[in-house]
């Protein structure tokens, strides 16, 4: 591809509304252009990108059985209330009617659809196990689109679907998966981790998230340093050191004046006591309704458990209003001791003794609280945000936190959807038994975006091999010179020759443009064709990674380039 005859609007600017690095250069590199909102137009560049990624993805899903197929973008509406997904997805589900009043969605998945797919068309164990997948358009009304394409409402993804006859049948399958996810973003050139994860919204038993690691990333990553255990913290399970025996007796309940004394630093200060000994108590709504929430007064709530645990699908923290309208209490002085609501509380607060806590009185304070004695929860369980101070949930060692990417995300979705739906196939026995299923997602588009995140400095961006819209970056900086011009014809003749993808710079432009633009869109390698060829019939290598230079033959150049990309893409097969 000739640069003269691209379409490809680079900047110096960097665009007020881009937070993030990748959303910066995208825009500034000329990959993609805003519509509206988070919709995005892919220019030709960004278009390669996603191409190349989708190319990886599907040879590694064909290489894994899986057969591609294409499903409609637009859902109707009772296939979602067959699952009861319709009333819970909740409002990014952008709904519609049609000119007849019939409900519809814009697909934010396909588990509805598919599932209605294997009902009509597999009908006996013979035909199982299936894998079925597309790459396509998809649509998420989020309230806060924002970075670009790593949270937009209208996305590209591959989402695949498994049925199999048995439980043992699907792990077959979810391997098949999780080890064909590993090869995918090996191939990618990327930097990851898979790690365990929260099902969500999409439902089923367990599953894995594949994090690229940015310290720009949205998610927070669990990972022990003495062994292979990696989870989302929304996942990371607190295991507690084995009971010790009580080294304290009970004492007396007191009710204690704390005038002012709302926060748990102040309280813990005028008392006298570690925020440890305090027991913190909050009030959240789940699903509308308020739950007492209690954890140890220097801990934190993990949201995703707390709504795991009260089978909810939205928990929030209750503002002060919502709190006194809902429980007459005081904010900053509510204890769970004869508390009208629900209360849950985190099992480290089960281990407590003389606790502190609030009087559900204003001014005051109760100390000598002690679990079992003066109050009993509801329910109980791991609540809290996991910090590197725990054991590993796996081996007890050291854990460390990191930021993560989600590009993957793979799921053991069991018999949810298809018994909801009644899909089911016939038996060796002749009897029927639902599917056994699961669900496999890549953000295609996120992946270019998380790609940059990860790979790039000042100057722009530093494309992994195998993701870059072109390989290589040919320069002519002697326009006006005929033979360096019929040498870098030439040399862009035998790079396509060889199959190299080459984008040659054939503008009347600065040299210092040149360069700048190179390094903005981030092409693996560089050739420059100029003086060092008019002097010595040489030409400039380098490569865009390190920066590292050399000067290599003319009449050699093609060749040995074409040896470098070979070399560096097998390493990443």
């Amino acid at each position: 591809m000739r640069y003269s005859k691209l379409l490809l609007p680079t900047t110096k600017e960097t665009p007020a509304e881009a937070e993030v690095i990748s959303h910066q250069l995208l825009l500034r590199a000329g990959f993609i252009r805003k519509l509206t909102s988070g919709l995005y137009t892919y220019l030709p560049l960004g278009f390669m990108a996603l191409q190349k990624v989708s190319q990886i993805v599907r040879e590694e899903m064909n290489r894994a059985g899986a057969q591609e197929l294409l499903m409609p973008m637009v859902q109707p509406g009772d296939l979602w209330r067959e699952t009861g997904r319709w009333q819970k997805y909740g409002a990014e589900l952008l709904r519609f009617k049609d000119r007849h009043d019939r409900d519809y969605c814009l697909g934010p998945t396909h588990e509805e659809v598919i599932t209605d797919l294997a009902r009509r068309e597999l009908q006996s164990y013979r035909q199982l196990p299936v894998n079925l997948y597309q790459i396509q358009t998809k649509f998420r009304d989020e309230i806060r689109p924002r970075f670009g394409l790593m949270r937009g409402r209208e996305f590209i993804m591959k989402d695949a679907y498994s049925f199999d006859v048995s439980d043992e049948a699907a792990s077959e399958s979810y391997q098949k998966m999780y080890d064909a996810y590993q090869r995918i973003f090996a191939r990618c050139g990327l930097e990851f981790r898979a790690v365990e994860a929260d099902t969500g919204s999409i439902g089923g038993s367990f599953s894995h998230e594949f994090m690229v690691l940015a310290d720009t990333g949205e998610d927070t990553l669990v990972i022990c340093k003495a062994c292979s255990y990696a989870a989302n913290v929304e996942k990371a399970a607190v295991v507690l050191p084995e009971k010790t025996p009580v080294q304290k007796e009970p004492a007396e309940l007191t009710r204690v004046e704390t005038p002012g004394m709302k926060k748990v630093d102040r309280v813990a200060e005028f008392l006298g006591v570690s925020p440890a000994d305090i027991i913190k108590t909050m009030v959240y709504l789940a699903d509308g309704e308020p739950v007492a929430v209690l954890v140890r007064g220097d801990r934190e709530v993990q949201d995703v458990k707390l709504g795991n645990i009260l089978g909810a699908t939205e928990v929030e923290l209750a503002d002060d209003d919502t709190v006194w309208k809902l429980t007459r209490l005081p904010v900053g002085y509510i204890g769970p001791r004869e508390i009208p609501i629900r209360t849950v509380a985190d099992q480290e607060v089960m281990r407590m003794v003389n606790a502190v806590t609030g009087a559900n009185e204003k001014g005051y304070h109760l100390t000598g609280v002690n679990p079992g004695r003066d109050f009993t929860p509801d329910l109980v369980g791991d609540l809290r945000q996991i910090t590197t101070e725990d054991p590993c949930p796996s081996c007890g060692g050291q854990l460390e936190l990191t930021r993560g990417i989600e590009v993957g995300h793979i799921f053991k979705l069991g018999t949810s959807y298809s018994q909801a739906m009644n899909a089911t196939f016939q038996d060796r026995e002749g009897g029927e038994k639902p599917f056994v299923m699961g669900c496999y997602g890549i953000g295609v588009s996120r992946v270019v975006a998380a790609a940059i995140e990860q790979n790039h400095d000042k100057n722009g961006i530093i494309f992994p091999l195998p993701l870059a819209p072109f390989q290589v970056i040919l320069l002519n900086l002697g326009l006006n010179n005929e033979e360096t011009t019929r040498a870098a014809e030439g040399l862009y003749e035998d790079l396509q020759a060889r199959g190299i993808e080459v984008l040659y710079d054939d503008r009347d432009e600065r040299p210092g443009s040149k360069f700048k633009d190179a390094d903005l869109i981030g092409i693996p390698y560089r050739i420059t064709v100029g003086k060092t060829y008019e002097k010595e019939g040489r030409v400039e290598l380098r490569r865009r990674r390190d920066g590292e230079t050399t000067t290599i033959d003319y009449d050699g150049a093609a060749d040995h380039v074409a040896s470098l990309i070979e070399d560096e893409l097998s390493r990443l097969r």
